[in-house]
């Protein structure tokens, strides 16, 4: 027996929010990598940090970023990939907050706990929700 699950109202809010919000890191990056973020109106120091990251900081950087949009992508088209997208994205910042916070010297201007804290927070959310979505079948 084949039951259609009915998309919830609030997929569409979780899924479209957090892919605006994901948006911006994957602009961030995409500028960094671009080597643009002068044009960001970032100073010598600031782009000097970002372009010290060894490879495997930056792969984990693109794993946090591209996972999370996918994850929110993902929730969207009610895909239950969304949870190993999201996961991905969590590896992704594990590993990026490992260089940032243990292995490197951030300057002043960039520190931001609170952001780091909204975007574990948001990325959580992420997590719970798919998971969530998945056990009802809504994601498929």
């Amino acid at each position: 027996m084949d039951q259609t699950v009915k998309t919830p109202w609030h997929l569409w809010v979780v899924g479209v929010l957090t892919l605006l919000w994901n948006s911006v890191g994957g602009f961030s990056y995409t500028m960094t990598r671009l080597g643009k973020l002068a044009d960001l109106g970032m100073g010598a120091e600031e782009i000097a940090y970002f372009a010290s990251h060894p490879v495997w900081a930056n792969t984990f950087w693109a794993l946090g970023v591209w996972g999370a949009i996918a994850g929110s992508l993902l929730i969207l088209l009610r895909s239950r990939h969304a949870v190993t997208a999201i996961l991905i994205a969590i590896v992704g910042l594990i590993g990026s907050n490992i260089y940032q916070y243990a292995m490197s010297e951030i300057p002043e201007s960039l520190q931001s706990p609170m952001l780091t804290g909204l975007i574990w927070v948001t990325t959580l959310f992420m997590l719970w929700y798919s998971l969530r979505m998945k056990s009802a079948g809504v994601l498929r």
